[in-house]
């Protein structure tokens, strides 16, 4: 669930959208070609999604003990990190109820249970020693970055399996097909997490998900929202994972840790995901046939490509550390993404037109400046009005990127004729 984990995980809800977090990125040498001869020593910063209040267990006598009691790593909120997510199960029976809906179509998602159940990434999760290795070779400020990179990830990928697994359970009455389905995608999740979290062992670190679950906060969304929300989430994570992957087949100076060579096979998770989401948008075209769904496919789209934006320039040293420039790179996503979730939603962003990017780029210098107030040790009321100039623009930038005259796209008779693997 990448994008609820890079920004909701994917992850990415509408949050909006201001980053009170702090950062060590420079925002002054994030302009570079798209894939450049960057120095591979540059720090690496966390390419997954955030989370909060989160716990990691110190598992080897040489690592940092945690300054607060019960081994606790706390993780700094803001708007920007992920949620854990619960939805209405009650509707979301409603929804699936064969006899009640005539508009679920059976036979696909029979066929997708069929893929799901073909589980082709089974055996593709396996370590070797070249994980341990590559660990212990990287050092210094880059190793704790990266150790956040991993927690980070990790957490991204446990909340879908946790929103999956519930879903799955809720609905095995009601829809045994369609509960199975969600069953099969918490195992993908399950699995991701686990290999992550593993990672993180090769840095004599564990990430406690059973504190995780009991203690972090659930944000509660509509199921009409989980499915623009979650579609978005599992397709931006795709473009991000096979866009790394190939970048890094072809530059491989910049392969720092073996779990980028998983990215490809990961990422068609990613896919098969957001193809069942589609599959349920066509089942409920209440959601995607009005002026309603139209304006709350263009929130989301501005939700995610935002929250992404933003998260990532502050963690502009991640991409440079492999290569990569983060804004090309992210409009690169951006672009693929909608593409995508044209042929689905009923209205997305005229992301092509560069005014997008501009107001973007906007942005972020307005974020930067939040930001800078926060780290300052002005007084809480100074900081207060300090910050009311930088949250009347950002709030104006955000409503320009959404008022930009949309593209009218997708329709459920189109997508049923087009061809679900983008890869």
């Amino acid at each position: 669930m990448a994008a609820m984990a890079c920004s909701m995980g994917t992850t990415v809800a509408p949050r909006a959208m201001v980053a009170l977090e702090s950062t060590t990125s420079s925002l002054a040498n994030y302009r570079v070609s798209f894939v450049g001869p960057i120095s591979r020593r540059s720090a690496l910063v966390a390419f997954g999604a955030g989370n909060g209040s989160s716990r990691v267990t110190m598992a080897a006598a040489g690592a940092a003990a945690p300054k607060n009691k019960g081994g606790k790593k706390e993780i700094d909120e803001s708007l920007l990190t992920p949620r854990f997510y619960t939805t209405d199960f009650d509707e979301m029976e409603q929804l699936f109820n064969v006899e009640i809906n005539k508009n679920l179509n059976e036979a696909e998602f029979e066929s997708l249970l069929a893929e799901f159940k073909a589980d082709y990434n089974q055996t593709h999760f396996v370590r070797n020693p070249e994980f341990k290795s590559a660990a212990d070779n990287i050092q210094g400020p880059l190793r704790q970055i990266f150790i956040e990179f991993l927690e980070r990830s990790c957490t991204a990928e446990f909340s879908g399996f946790l929103l999956y697994k519930e879903l799955g359970r809720r609905l095995k009455k009601t829809n045994p097909v369609v509960a199975e389905i969600f069953t099969l995608m918490s195992r993908d999740e399950a699995r991701h997490a686990g290999f992550l979290n593993k990672g993180l062992s090769d840095f004599n670190l564990s990430l406690d998900l059973g504190f995780l679950t009991k203690t972090r906060k659930y944000t509660f969304f509509k199921p009409q929202f989980i499915f623009y929300a979650t579609y978005l989430s599992e397709k931006i994570g795709y473009w991000r994972y096979i866009t790394i992957f190939r970048h890094l087949k072809q530059n491989p100076e910049y392969q720092c840790y073996p779990i980028f060579k998983y990215f490809e096979n990961w990422c068609q998770d990613e896919n098969r995901h957001g193809d069942f989401f589609s599959a349920l948008m066509k089942a409920q075209p209440q959601f995607l046939n009005d002026w309603k769904a139209k304006l709350w496919a263009r929130f989301f789209c501005l939700s995610v490509y935002v929250t992404m934006y933003l998260n990532d320039v502050q963690r502009t040293s991640f991409y440079e550390g492999i290569g990569l420039n983060t804004r090309d790179f992210d409009m690169h996503v951006i672009v693929e993404t909608n593409r995508t979730t044209a042929r689905i939603f009923p209205a997305v962003l005229d992301v092509e037109n560069p005014e997008f990017q501009q107001r973007l780029d906007k942005l972020v210098v307005l974020n930067q400046q939040l930001i800078d107030v926060g780290k300052s040790n002005a007084p809480a009321a100074l900081k207060a009005l300090q910050r009311v100039p930088a949250i009347l623009g950002f709030v104006n930038e955000l409503l320009a990127l959404y008022l930009m005259k949309p593209v009218d796209s997708g329709s459920v008779d189109l997508v049923e004729s087009e061809p679900q693997m983008v890869y």
